[in-house]
């Protein structure tokens, strides 16, 4: 697959540059946030190749790659004239402000999403420096411990630092300012000043002592509140003296406030939150694994599983432990054991691989594809993915099970996270989790894809186009007549001037797969339609896009122009035959404003396709990549 070509396609699709505020992307999605979500065509991009799915959470727009999303975004953002981070998030969508909770949503995600690598790696090589300390590989007072120990708790201890950053960015103010709130909290003496039982103050107002290593909350607000001090302070600053006066302002207004009040509210939120989510486990812990465990994948759908982010990290910084990443490690391999289930039970040997692989992914802790491209995509596999989690985080939160670091991915990956007093309680529950999930799924079952179907529906929520479906199924009974004659071989003439492509250019997999028939595309350079084969128009599409044709020696065929354009409702087609015409060889059929349809945001692409192919061995091309009309485009081999 070309990752130029699809970045391209992708950056159309979602309206253009123009309309993309912020992107970035995780370890399967590009994450847009977009100035109107309604510009971006959510169907088309569904069925463009190498998209898995499109989705809307949280008030971002997210596309949904897998593996090889890094290689997608690099191409997307070198396609694109400036950076797409170095934007201001908005506060609308499609016009319209958003909803607090899906603000809320959308701010988490947007500054915790870049800094994972950061918390992954070095959470990473904390549990990796457990391990071997479990093992008595490494001595707990040797220079490689400490040094090792170091690299795992450095992210995590300055942590306000890499937030201030990415929290600045996200809002758009200076990065470089808010890694500087971030510091100035963190530096030894200002640590020292706050020590338990010191009596501080600043200018005669008290200073509450507070612990900003591995905090989260504390530097969440004062960045946001910084933000819009050192907005205000640019705005009545002569530009000749903004470098100087406004970090100076800001940094002297933000710092004290934070260490007045912020960071005491943060602390007590914070502490707050965790001392909540730890009472709710140590007392009600069965049913709590139960409902958190069974939800967890409706969170990540919905990007709820954000807001959890900052609870995972404070309870690993304040108690050395956290209850809810094991419940979101079972949720995922829960989705694994689902896939691996589809894989079982379906006789397609296409959705056996799709589902088999996809479910191998997501045991790493990648669970997109299987999710979004199998368990979602039947259906019951999901629901019993759910089931086989809740069963699994029931299990595990009744023995408390824990987390002793936070990094890596929630799969095999991210086993040294759980190495502990309840590693083994954290084992079982994975192997509860794939096992119901997957004997889950064999039982309920699923509508399973007939083998002669071909593997088009790979791509999750992946539509034919409907128009084009109840033209083709029109056609048995319009033709019936001449459907029971011998076939004959059927030349097929070029309906438009222009270039002529393979089906499996066109982007929708209704044509590319050959689903809906076998033959070429062509893609216009006028604005006209002729008729390729005699014969009779046996449909018309209301809004013009598609026209069905039955030949006189009982070929049946279809002209669809563009993709998508049904959705034009008629706008810049006009038809000049109807249904029941007889035509001949280049007789007018149509007339279209190809340069309209196209600034209107769809590909004028128009497969010209033998929709009855069980009647014909082969199509043959004629060989030309230009054509004009009326010259042979390919002949349909009886």
């Amino acid at each position: 697959m070309d990752k130029q070509q699809l970045s391209k396609d992708i950056l159309k699709l979602v309206g253009g540059e123009e309309n993309i505020d912020q992107v970035t992307h995780c370890m399967t999605r590009l994450r847009f946030n977009l100035n109107d979500n309604g510009k971006a065509d959510k169907a088309t991009l569904k069925n463009t190749p190498g998209v898995m799915g499109v989705m809307e959470n949280g008030g971002q727009f997210q596309v949904i790659i897998g593996n090889d999303v890094p290689v997608v975004y690099n191409a997307l953002v070198g396609n694109m004239s400036k950076s797409p981070e170095a934007k201001p998030s908005t506060s609308t969508e499609g016009g319209k402000k958003k909803n607090p909770l899906s603000a809320v949503f959308d701010f988490i995600s947007g500054v915790f999403t870049p800094i994972l690598p950061a918390i992954t790696g070095a959470g990473m090589i904390k549990g990796i420096v457990a391990l071997l300390l479990t093992f008595g590989w490494i001595d707990a007072t040797s220079s490689t411990y400490i040094i090792l120990s170091a690299i795992g708790d450095g992210a995590f201890y300055f942590l306000p630092i890499i937030l201030g950053i990415s929290t600045a960015r996200k809002l758009g103010s200076n990065m470089y300012i808010g890694a500087a709130v971030g510091a100035s909290v963190m530096h030894p003496t200002i640590t020292a000043l706050l020590a338990p039982g010191e009596n501080v103050s600043f200018i005669g107002l008290p200073v509450v002592a507070a612990t900003y290593a591995s905090s989260v909350i504390p530097i969440l607000i004062a960045v946001w509140l910084a933000s819009y001090v050192e907005k205000a302070i640019d705005k009545v600053t002569h530009a000749s003296l903004k470098l100087i006066v406004v970090p100076t302002v800001t940094l002297l207004i933000i710092v004290p406030v934070m260490m007045i009040a912020v960071g005491p509210l943060g602390v007590i939120i914070g502490n707050g939150l965790t001392d909540g989510i730890n009472w709710l486990f140590n007392n009600a812990g069965l049913f709590a694994g139960l409902l958190v465990g069974g939800a967890f994948s409706l969170l990540i759908i919905t990007g709820m599983h954000y807001a959890l982010v900052p609870i995972m990290i404070g309870s690993i910084a304040t108690l050395g432990y956290d209850y809810l990443i094991p419940l979101m490690m079972v949720a995922n391999f829960a989705q694994a054991g689902s896939a691996l289930g589809v894989s079982l039970k379906s006789k397609n040997k296409q959705i056996k691989s799709l589902s088999a692989s996809t479910g191998v992914t997501a045991l790493m802790g990648i669970t997109e594809p299987a999710m979004y491209g199998v368990n979602m995509r039947f259906k019951k596999p999901f629901v019993a993915a759910l089931i086989g989690a809740a069963i699994s985080g029931a299990f595990i939160s009744f023995f408390q099970t824990k987390a002793y670091v936070m990094g890596g991915l929630a799969g095999l990956s991210g086993i040294p996270m759980i190495i502990g007093p309840t590693f083994v309680y954290a084992l079982i529950g994975i192997v509860i989790a794939v096992v119901a999930s997957a004997i889950l799924t064999y039982i309920l079952g699923f509508e399973d894809v007939p083998e002669a179907v071909p593997a088009a529906t790979t791509t999750a929520s992946a539509e034919p186009v409907t128009p084009v479906a109840a033209d083709v199924n029109s056609s048995a009974s319009a033709v019936s007549a001449i459907e029971e004659e011998k076939a004959q071989d059927q030349e097929v003439f070029s309906p438009m001037t222009g270039e002529v492509k393979p089906l499996s250019e066109v982007p929708d997999p209704a044509f590319s797969e050959e689903i809906m028939g076998k033959g070429f595309a062509i893609q216009p350079t006028e604005g006209r339609v002729v008729s390729p084969i005699n014969g009779t128009v046996f449909s018309l599409s209301k809004s013009g896009h598609a026209i069905g044709l039955v030949s006189d020696n009982g070929a049946e065929m279809l002209i669809h122009i563009g993709i998508d354009t049904v959705k034009l409702k008629g706008q810049f087609f006009s038809p000049k035959v109807q249904a029941g015409a007889k035509v001949a060889v280049g007789d007018v059929l149509m007339e279209f404003d190809r340069e309209e349809i196209e600034k209107a945001g769809y590909t004028t692409i128009t497969p010209v396709i033998v929709t009855n192919m069980h009647q014909y061995e082969s199509i043959v091309s004629a060989g030309r990549t230009a054509i004009k009309e009326q010259e042979l485009l390919y002949t349909a081999k009886a």
